[in-house]
């Protein structure tokens, strides 16, 4: 069955608030994440053999911020590990709702569990792969070092983090630019002007991006020693930081 197409922004809203992921947006979000981020379905598999090389027999692996449980199929999918479990954390109602059974649907071997709480919150126990799948971005900016640091100390020797985020540039000429073909690859997607604004304002306050040399420097004062930033279409990137 194809997804259910994102409309959400078809219409002028005449009282635009502040982008959720709530009911309306669970039931799209394929869809929409599909349009909306280049490269996406790269990034997906690519986590899963990411997870596939670095998951320890009997450890933890992390999807925070899981949604639907992309990130968490993908790697229900490629790693082979025994004793691992795969632990996917949200904190929107319906997204959790939703996101057990879509990875039940999946064959592999390896357990998912799926927990409706806020990742700041969540105790992180020692594990050998953590996923920030574009979540880190809508963590309150004032937070995010912190979060990175008990991601890296719950890491096992040899553990990974992959991290993907859209961002911004200091060089207001590339930024312009590279938000624009963002914009095209929107349209050529079927989106409307209307769509894409409505959407960028629903977002403005909710999603604050960094920059690439923010986003790195975090990752090495946490103590990864090697970031390596792997994927890069527009102003959607992805790194793996290896402890």
């Amino acid at each position: 069955m194809a997804p259910k197409r994102d409309a959400i922004y078809a219409q002028p809203l005449g009282q635009l608030s502040d982008f959720r992921f709530d009911d309306r947006v669970a039931e799209v979000f394929p869809d929409m994440i599909s349009r909306s981020v280049p490269g996406y379905s790269t990034m997906i598999s690519t986590i899963g053999l990411l997870a596939g090389k670095y998951a320890q027999n009997n450890s933890r692996l992390y999807d925070l911020g899981c949604s639907l449980g992309a990130a968490c199929i993908a790697m229900k999918q490629h790693v082979q590990a025994t004793g691992a479990e795969i632990i996917g954390v949200d904190n929107s109602e319906a997204m959790v709702r939703r996101c057990q059974s879509h990875v039940d649907a999946w064959r592999g071997d390896l357990p998912v569990n799926i927990l409706c709480a806020d990742i700041l919150d969540v105790e992180l126990k020692p594990c050998s792969v953590v996923v920030l799948n574009f979540t880190l971005q809508f963590v309150e900016p004032e937070l995010r070092a912190a979060l990175i640091q008990k991601i890296y100390d719950a890491l096992l020797p040899g553990g990974i983090l992959i991290l993907s985020e859209k961002v911004r540039h200091d060089d207001p000429t590339a930024d312009a630019l590279l938000v624009d073909l963002h914009h095209e690859f929107k349209r050529q997607n079927g989106y409307s002007e209307l769509e894409i604004s409505q959407k960028r304002a629903a977002l403005e306050n909710v999603m604050r991006i960094d920059t690439s040399e923010i986003h790195a420097e975090r990752l090495s004062a946490a103590g990864f020693s090697t970031v390596q930033n792997w994927y890069r279409c527009f102003n959607f990137t992805s790194w793996f930081a290896i402890k």
